[in-house]
């Protein structure tokens, strides 16, 4: 069984998850209602990997004989000022769970917990994806700020963040993510 700080840590990193989630939804929902459906998809997309994460950490808590005390979650952001802002809120909050995913290694590490040590290196390699991804899209949403449907063009071309599928991924719970 995992040391008892990384299972309350990683049960906090599930809910951390699930809100990444909700708000990935809520900025798809934005997108989606101002007639950018490239966007709104990307962002549909990312919401699904971030419940994904979430049901992986639940997998291995399930896994390691380990409670799964689900956390609340805080409604998302919604209104955003311009085209722009969902974006940097995203970099933000991958920037955010990037931190966390660091403190979830270091607890594990402290505690001498490898197995659990493992487990979240996985979750460190992706948000050097993720982060880069969003910073990316940042980028290239600065650059044609007057023009956002160039950044609907570069979206359907470029496809960022897409087409993963790793098979080190670990399981999530129920099968799917």
């Amino acid at each position: 069984m995992p040391a008892e700080r990384f299972v309350e840590a990683l049960n906090d990193q599930v809910a951390n998850e699930f809100a990444a989630s909700h708000q990935y939804v809520a900025i798809a929902a934005h997108y989606e209602s101002q007639t950018l459906p490239q966007l709104a998809q990307f962002f549909y997309q990312q919401a699904v990997e971030e419940r994904g994460h979430a049901m992986m950490m639940v997998k291995y808590l399930l896994d390691t004989d380990s409670p799964v005390r689900l956390r609340e979650v805080a409604a998302p952001e919604g209104v955003f000022a311009d085209h722009i802002a969902p974006i940097r809120l995203a970099l933000e909050q991958e920037k955010t769970v990037s931190t966390q995913i660091g403190e979830l290694f270091k607890v594990a590490r402290d505690e001498g917990d490898y197995l659990s040590e493992q487990f979240v290196q996985w979750f460190l390699k992706e948000q050097v994806e993720e982060v880069a991804t969003m910073t990316e899209l940042h980028d290239v949403a600065e650059r044609v700020k007057e023009f956002p449907m160039w950044l609907e063009e570069f979206i359907a071309r470029e496809n960022p963040g897409g087409g993963r599928g790793d098979p080190s991924a670990p399981e999530p719970a129920g099968g799917t993510a």
